[in-house]
């Protein structure tokens, strides 16, 4: 398959019609809770996934399309968001793919050099494509693992309002 095939917009090889664009947006929906998923579990430390994980139960059997492998990417960045794109500087990253027995695809990607969080995570998404899973995965994994994110982030701002000094000007009257 050529880069041309594969870059084709489903509008330039099928006329649209209401039913398209509806499914457009159910597959927008369906990709974007994946996305959340996935942050939420990579932002999450391997050892709180890990002990989600446990109270989920055993794991389906599954095997590797690509065992986890740790490497370097540069991070770039924008001034004010639209400015000309600079190196930030480089980081670890772990990733892996795997398949389940159902035939579901799971990717892990998170920063660092952790292998183990890298599976979890890719067990995870692979878990949450299943229908009869993905309930108990939201319940038991995911909802712990964002409550404890956003109680986090809670503190911190709460931290972060606690040293704010707010400046002001006296007018001073004329003597």
């Amino acid at each position: 398959m050529s880069r041309s095939d594969i870059s084709a917009a489903p509008s330039e090889t099928a006329p649209e019609s209401a039913s398209g664009l509806a499914s457009g947006a159910v597959h927008n929906q369906a990709a974007e809770a994946r996305r959340h998923a996935l942050g939420v579990l990579a932002r999450a430390s391997a050892e709180r996934v890990e002990a989600c994980m446990q109270v989920f139960g055993e794991a389906p059997p599954f095997v590797w399309l690509r065992r986890p492998e740790t490497g370097t990417v540069m991070l770039r960045g924008r001034i004010a968001g639209d400015g000309a794109p600079f190196n930030l500087g480089e980081t670890s990253l772990t990733r892996c793919t795997l398949r389940t027995e159902d035939g579901a695809v799971g990717v892990g990607l998170v920063r660092g050099c952790s292998k183990r969080h890298a599976e979890l995570v890719a067990l995870c998404d692979a878990l949450l494509q299943g229908p009869e899973s993905a309930g108990r995965v939201k319940d038991l994994v995911l909802r712990p693992l964002a409550e404890y994110e956003a109680e986090q982030q809670a503190n911190r701002a709460a931290e972060v309002a606690a040293s704010k000094v707010d400046f002001f000007t006296l007018v001073r009257g004329d003597a």
